[in-house]
């Protein structure tokens, strides 16, 4: 079904290591509106959608989204590799770092830990693919929130390519529903 390139959709080269950062960014792969909730969304809803087109549309965007997947985890991997254990209390990534060492591990930047309760599959289309339109507008959102709080250019650059992607996923989804 899927042909798998072993690279990053983007690339990320961040040079300085930020727990600080990567307490923030981690939402994006574990949080109510991360990458991880909005693949599973879209590959689980195109088992029930009725046309094939938008059925394919949700594989596609679903697909794609665990390429951000991967960004997110190499953004984090990136931020947090080679700490010290006086880097990582210093930054308060020790609340992190007791139950997950530097392992990538998918939470929200509240430390909720990943929950399918974050995802919603209704089985209408409407209903489907609004929550989609409105889950892409929340990842925006947070991928500003993360490019305010974000100074390292190496940081800013994929997390502003994944903020576009956002844009072009809500646009595709509302063509979908116009279509319909």
């Amino acid at each position: 079904m899927w042909q798998y390139e072993k690279k990053l959709q983007y690339p990320v080269n961040i040079k300085n290591p930020d727990p600080k950062m990567a307490k923030v960014i981690i939402s994006q792969l574990g949080g109510p509106d991360g990458e991880l909730a909005a693949s599973l969304r879209y590959l689980n809803q195109r088992f029930a959608m009725p046309y094939g087109e938008v059925k394919g549309l949700l594989t596609d965007i679903g697909t794609e989204e665990l390429a951000h997947v991967e960004m997110i985890s190499a953004i984090l991997y990136q931020l947090t590799k080679g700490l010290s254990i006086d880097e990582i209390k210093a930054s308060g990534f020790d609340t992190y770092f007791v139950d997950h060492t530097t392992g990538i591990y998918p939470v929200a930047a509240s430390g909720t830990p990943f929950t399918a309760t974050y995802f919603q599959s209704k089985g209408d289309i409407i209903t489907d693919l609004h929550e989609n339109m409105a889950a892409e507008q929340k990842a925006r959102t947070t991928y500003d929130n993360i490019l305010r709080l974000a100074d390292d250019p190496d940081v800013r650059d994929p997390i502003r390519f994944l903020r576009q992607r956002e844009i072009v996923h809500y646009q595709r989804f509302g063509e979908a529903l116009r279509s319909g």
